[in-house]
């Protein structure tokens, strides 16, 4: 590892006024120190933050607020959430392991890097890592990669389970700029699709610090699910995950909410499904109706054609256990 400057601060003007290029901030570090060691990043200094950001859930007008620092295991724990947030929790506990929930933080969970292995080789060409190289996993071993919304420039997905419930239940990412002022990106517009500049994984402006997580009260504690489908039964990123959210009036659908992790470069919210089971009976063959629509959409690379099936078989069963609670 690359020998580097160690500072911690205890407020955000201080965490800011020490940010500029070859600078990174560091939480939980569950991610950072892994790139660190394989020197995909090489930063002169890491600054941390824990003592300078909010680590509590809060609740303001029924919404609630989960500051950046909040480790998630404090997530999948929390009395509100698991009261009225659910999918939250049940999205947080089907990712890594308990020792890493322990020490991820909600701010780095939505920043972390894809988990696509050339990323991580440094001998390999790959265009998030390095631009205008290419990517090798375009035409080279691309099992677990992106089967909608990629470029031949990137196929890389996002590792996350946490942001495809944040994606689901309309999070908002409240961030303090570099200027020290406070602006709101909507979740499912803070990341990006690769297009021809997938090095960019979001629309964080630059220099600028994710303060805490806004979602708004919602109907769904009741009826949702979160499905993920993974090579071995821990510690293992999604081939295919869903969160499906279901408000009900006896079996009709009055709203409705699906996403997606491990298919794409940003967690992938199925609108268009979604509003397809607005005013239907939950049932088996509309659920199935709703999972061959978003399997329509799907463009599997060479070897990644299986996930389109069992992307739809994952949607029929999470919207079905959607109905068990």
């Amino acid at each position: 590892m690359k020998p580097f400057e160690f500072i911690r601060v205890t407020n955000t003007k201080t965490a800011l006024s020490h940010k500029k290029d070859h600078v990174q901030y560091i939480a939980g570090g569950t991610n950072l120190v892994d790139l660190m060691k394989k020197n995909v990043h090489l930063p002169d200094t890491v600054v941390d933050i824990n003592d300078a950001l909010i680590r509590t859930i809060d609740t303001h007008d029924k919404n609630i607020h989960i500051g950046a620092m909040v480790r998630n295991t404090e997530i999948a724990t929390d009395a509100k959430v698991l009261k009225d947030f659910p999918l939250l929790a049940k999205a947080v506990l089907a990712g890594a392991s308990p020792q890493i929930r322990n020490m991820a933080s909600t701010g780095g969970n939505i920043l972390q890097r894809t988990r696509c292995p050339y990323f991580y080789d440094t001998t390999t060409h790959c265009n998030k890592r390095e631009p205008g190289t290419g990517c090798s996993a375009y035409a080279g071993e691309n099992r677990m990669s992106a089967i909608i919304g990629y470029s031949k420039d990137c196929v890389a997905v996002h590792p996350s389970d946490l942001c495809v419930a944040f994606v689901a239940l309309d999070a908002e990412v409240h961030v303090i700029t570099k200027d020290q002022k406070e602006t709101v990106i909507p979740f499912q517009e803070f990341h990006r699709l690769p297009g021809n500049d997938p090095h960019l994984d979001n629309n964080l402006p630059d220099h600028a610090l994710i303060s805490f997580i806004k979602i708004s009260e919602n109907p769904f504690a009741k009826h949702c699910a979160y499905l993920k489908i993974r090579d071995r039964a821990s510690y293992a990123f999604a081939l295919v995950s869903v969160a499906a959210a279901l408000h009900l009036d006896g079996d009709r659908i009055v709203e409705a909410r699906l996403a997606s992790g491990g298919v794409a470069h940003k967690p992938w919210r199925w609108l268009e499904a979604e509003e397809f089971l607005i005013g239907k009976n939950a049932t088996a063959a509309v659920f199935s109706e709703a999972a061959a629509m978003i399997v329509a959409d799907a463009h599997p690379l060479a070897q990644n054609g299986f996930k389109v099936g069992m992307l739809k078989g994952a949607v029929e069963s999470a919207l079905a256990q959607c109905l068990l609670a």
